[in-house]
């Protein structure tokens, strides 16, 4: 419908006055999307199940109920991907998205779709081994095996926070606010590449090869205080560590050249951007920050066979921030079989806003 403002000149200043002082339809905030899709969530749950899935926002034990190991082996509290009417998983996935980037989301996606590969195994990728060489049952893997927990009250202003996880993957996502906390998180995946639909896929490929890229960007000096003379196999911080401190090591990127500063913040943001962009930016301004202050350490071999994982750990470490990439030998080629830790000292679930 065409406007026709009022004839008088005062009365027409007037009208657009009053039509500029309107305010626009207001766009939804991405803590109000996380907030209406957690609760979306929780409505499709009878009241069994809500109690099954929420807990205080003070619950320590449930905040350290995660775990890179199968569920059969370390019991998540919540509700199964798998005990999930087709609209439940549809709206816990829909929580995730609006969460998450969009690189962020893909990249859960491509984990749990991994765990279905290593449940059903392929010849590329034969079904996992036990210590002693016994084959691991299938039902400790796959993508119905992936739980969610919620901790306090979803809301736009409190602090809570939700729990999604299963084998090699534990996001603890804080959301206080516009304020967003992906800390402590695990991200790992096994197998590292596999074939879907045709195409390779290598959910934590950029980690491995920004990494070796990094490097291979050392010189010799360099290279000589980024290597560790003492070999790491896993993860120092993983699970069961919350609160423990560990000193930095390696080389100090305030002795790096600024290609390399900002190769390592590159590497970095493969963690600090799976959560939601708006919070993504505000966490890499943080690190940007204390890239003088950051460390990086490797251990193990520094070659790799190209298009696979890198077989070495190596660590990053700053004020804020500590992140671990340990590849695992059990089950055979530790370039399949993938650890990583994402954590920041100061703000685990939270804890510093």
């Amino acid at each position: 419908m065409k406007m026709i403002p009022p004839k008088s000149s005062c009365s027409f200043f007037l009208f657009i006055a009053v039509t500029l002082a309107m305010p626009a339809a207001t766009q939804p905030t991405v803590t109000s999307q996380i907030v209406t899709a957690a609760n979306t969530f929780l409505s499709t749950l009878d009241a069994k199940e809500q109690k099954n899935v929420q807990f205080a926002f003070d619950d320590e034990k449930q905040r350290a109920r995660w775990s890179n190991l199968p569920v059969g082996m370390v019991p998540r509290a919540g509700i199964s991907m798998g005990e999930m009417t087709p609209a439940q998983r549809s709206a816990v996935m829909a929580l995730l998205s609006s969460a998450l980037s969009k690189t962020g989301f893909v990249k859960v996606q491509q984990i749990m779709e991994g765990d279905e590969v290593l449940k059903n195994g392929t010849p590329a990728n034969p079904p996992p081994v036990g210590p002693a060489g016994q084959r691991l049952t299938a039902d400790l893997f796959g993508k119905d095996l992936y739980y969610i927990s919620i901790l306090g009250m979803p809301s736009e202003t409190a602090p809570w926070m939700f729990q999604f996880g299963g084998h090699h993957l534990a996001l603890n996502v804080t959301i206080d606010g516009e304020r967003g906390v992906l800390t402590p998180s695990l991200i790992g995946v096994q197998p590292a590449l596999y074939t879907e639909a045709g195409r390779t896929v290598r959910p934590l490929g950029p980690e491995s090869d920004k990494a070796m890229a990094l490097l291979n960007s050392l010189d010799d000096s360099q290279r000589k205080q980024a290597i560790l003379s003492y070999k790491l196999a896993d993860l120092v911080l993983g699970p069961g560590q919350d609160g423990k401190v560990i000193q930095p090591e390696g080389l100090k990127a305030s002795a790096m050249n600024d290609a390399q500063r900002t190769m390592l913040l590159d590497l970095i943001s493969e963690w600090a951007s799976i959560i939601h962009e708006s919070a993504a930016a505000a966490r890499m301004a943080q690190l940007k920050a204390d890239i003088d202050e950051t460390w990086f350490a490797w251990s193990g071999p520094t070659t790799c066979v190209p298009g696979r994982s890198i077989t070495a750990y190596y660590r990053i470490q700053g004020p804020h921030l500590v992140i671990e990439y340990a590849p695992q030998k059990l089950g055979g080629d530790p370039s399949m079989h993938l650890h990583t830790m994402y954590r920041d000292p100061t703000n685990d679930y939270g804890k510093g806003l």
